[in-house]
């Protein structure tokens, strides 16, 4: 109950986020945006390491130095996940990319199988419910399909590849240095992507500092770290489906503050992928 409660708060602060993400791409580019948000994220929660050191059980975590490998391939997923993620939000609606990141649910327990984990027949039919929801959201009635929405797609699946990589590290390094390390590896690399792609201005960040407040402390500081803690009790699987549910505070969120509507379509099919969740979950429990 602890973890799905911490799961929950964590579901309800990213499908917010989703509107602050929108809101900034008004002032910033994505690279900046993620780069600001990611590292004061990280700093953020260096006094709580400080604070928790004494209490920790020291020898039972990896010594800094081989904690290293884990941090940098979980801060790589982070980056390529957020990235996708926030350029997609350049030209697609909150609610929609919130519906659509969602889809990380399904694509966990397809990917366990690429070590030999079995995946269960409901996993394959939510998968396709999934699928066909996607159709309805972001195919065009020309047959198009929006190049951000499959942007945000592809986000997704780096988000199944990150939840993984913290289900099977987070014990190890210990849950608040590792959301510091891939934070700051995360900030590192925007950082250096924003300068190369981007052109950041303090202007624009002065006028965006509402979203980034939100985004670092809130969505990257707070939520991220509940999202470790949670997972280290918590079922790969069973967690993402709490998760999920920021698709729909997203949708909530955009409409309470953008004025965004979804139109039956779009209702349709974002139905449709939270039933190819629910199916994924509740009837293929136990199988991954």
């Amino acid at each position: 109950m602890k973890a799905d409660l911490l799961l929950l708060i964590t579901a309800i602060i990213w499908g917010f986020a989703f509107v602050a993400q929108r809101m900034g791409m008004d002032h910033m580019g994505p690279f900046t945006f993620n780069a600001l948000r990611f590292t004061l994220g990280g700093l953020s929660l260096l006094p709580v390491l400080f604070l928790t050191r004494r209490k920790t059980k020291q020898h039972s975590l990896l010594p800094f130095k081989q904690s290293l490998m884990p941090a940098m391939l979980i801060g790589l997923a982070l980056f390529a996940g957020a990235s996708l993620q926030q350029i997609g939000l350049v030209g697609t609606t909150a609610g929609k990319a919130g519906f659509i990141t969602g889809l990380y649910v399904i694509l966990v327990p397809l990917l366990a199988l690429l070590w030999g984990k079995r995946t269960h027949l409901a996993h394959w039919a939510g998968a396709i419910l999934a699928a066909i929801g996607l159709y309805f959201l972001s195919v065009r009635g020309d047959l198009t399909v929006s190049t951000f929405d499959l942007i945000v797609l592809a986000g997704a699946f780096m988000w199944a590849v990150h939840v993984h990589l913290i289900a099977r590290y987070s014990a190890q390094v210990g849950p608040i240095r590792l959301s510091i390390m891939q934070f700051l590896i995360c900030g590192v690399l925007s950082t250096i992507a924003a300068l190369i792609f981007e052109a950041p201005t303090i202007t624009a960040i002065t006028d965006g500092i509402w979203p980034i407040l939100y985004g670092s402390f809130l969505s990257v500081g707070l939520a991220y770290t509940l999202q470790v803690v949670a997972q280290r009790t918590a079922d790969p699987t069973h967690a993402v489906v709490i998760l999920s549910m920021e698709g729909a505070f997203a949708a909530l969120g955009g409409w309470l503050v953008l004025n965004e509507i979804l139109t039956f379509r779009d209702l349709g099919g974002s139905a449709l992928i939270l039933a190819g969740t629910l199916i994924s979950q509740f009837l293929g429990k136990g199988e991954t």
